[in-house]
């Protein structure tokens, strides 16, 4: 009897002493966090709070272990329990907190990017800074379960098996016999040289869109009609594809107006400058009206435009070839064919009319 009250007696004064040191490392974290957000509505750098917002978290968490184990140190039952349970918290904490860090840097970095007035220049740092702290993330991730594991005596093996093959010579090794790092090889090489870009415009196997998201094992394209295309990373290193927003400078189309023979074409070139020149997507760049066909029954007219994007040029074409019949319609009837003509090719290799 007297046992188990020194027992019941232990183990309440083990909580308490627990209680009081997890409310005590709950105060000094709101006290210390509280300071934090005052230096950084204090600071001029926009940093400082996106990275004591990202900490907030883990650090609570953190802070509670560090004092339930000094406060181990003068209970014994209390060291007895977190004993056992320190070897797997420790680590796991700490790959938490080391996420939340990459995490905070990669937005920083981010959000600097954005405020660069070179759009291509912002696209490349955002895609590397995208696949780096994944890369990253992954590491952590992938350290902090190996850590873990080597508080199990038997599963040691594994873990330390685990902690060899997270080397560079065990990623080159494993690439060809494991797909998860082939993926990741394969996404650093993107980083590395920049086949695509966040924000690209892209053309592959026949659908097209841009590069909203890129993952270590695949890349997310936005459709024009909102779909969302999963392409494997390797695909864009293994197969053949366009990307329309590789360079600078904007991208070229054309539209195809076929109209009698005969008719001046003076007239006509003046009428779609003059028309190119008053739409909002037309970059200043490229325009011209060139002569691709000569038939029998029709002339081909090749209406040529830039814009600065794809989008752009997509509405470009379509407001210029109405735009051009209506002129037609009203200013030179006798141009426009009144019964079928042969089917045309496409106009354009970059953008089919």
């Amino acid at each position: 009897m007297n046992a188990l009250l020194a027992d019941s007696t232990a183990l309440l004064q083990a909580g308490i002493v627990a209680a009081i040191a997890i409310a005590a490392a709950l105060a000094v974290h709101v006290a210390l966090f509280a300071l934090l957000r005052r230096v950084a509505r204090l600071s001029w750098l926009a940093s400082d709070a996106v990275v004591f917002a990202r900490l907030r978290q883990p650090m609570r968490f953190a802070m509670v272990a560090i004092a339930l184990s000094l406060a181990a140190e003068g209970e014994p039952l209390l060291a007895q329990v977190w004993g056992k349970l320190q070897p797997f918290v420790t680590p796991a904490l700490l790959g938490w907190v080391a996420f939340a860090l990459v995490k905070a840097f990669a937005e920083v970095l981010e959000n600097r990017a954005v405020q660069t007035e070179d759009a291509i220049a912002v696209r490349s740092r955002r895609t590397r800074i995208a696949i780096v702290s994944r890369t990253i993330a992954f590491v952590i991730v992938f350290v902090t379960i190996a850590l873990m594991l080597f508080a199990i005596p038997g599963v040691r093996n594994i873990g330390a098996t685990l902690m060899a093959s997270a080397g560079l010579a065990g990623l080159a090794i494993g690439a060809a016999a494991q797909p998860a790092l082939k993926s990741l090889i394969a996404g650093m090489q993107i980083a590395l040289t920049e086949p695509i870009r966040i924000d690209d415009y892209v053309v592959i196997e026949g659908e097209s869109g841009r590069v909203e998201d890129i993952r270590m094992s695949y890349v997310v394209i936005r459709t024009a009609d909102e779909r969302r295309l999963i392409v494997p990373t390797t695909k864009f290193l293994d197969a053949s594809f366009q990307n329309w927003t590789r360079v600078g400078g904007g991208i070229t189309g054309a539209v195809v107006l076929p109209v009698m023979p005969g008719i001046a074409i003076a007239p006509l070139r003046e009428a779609f400058l003059g028309l190119l020149a008053t739409n909002k997507d037309w970059d200043r760049g490229t325009g011209a009206l060139q002569v691709s066909e000569i038939r029998v029954d029709s002339v081909e007219l090749k209406l040529v435009m830039s814009a600065h994007e794809p989008g752009a040029l997509g509405r470009l074409r379509l407001a210029m070839r109405e735009a051009m019949l209506e002129w037609l319609r009203e200013h030179c009837p006798d141009a426009l064919i009144l019964h079928p003509a042969p089917s045309a090719p496409a106009a354009s290799k970059s953008a089919p009319a």
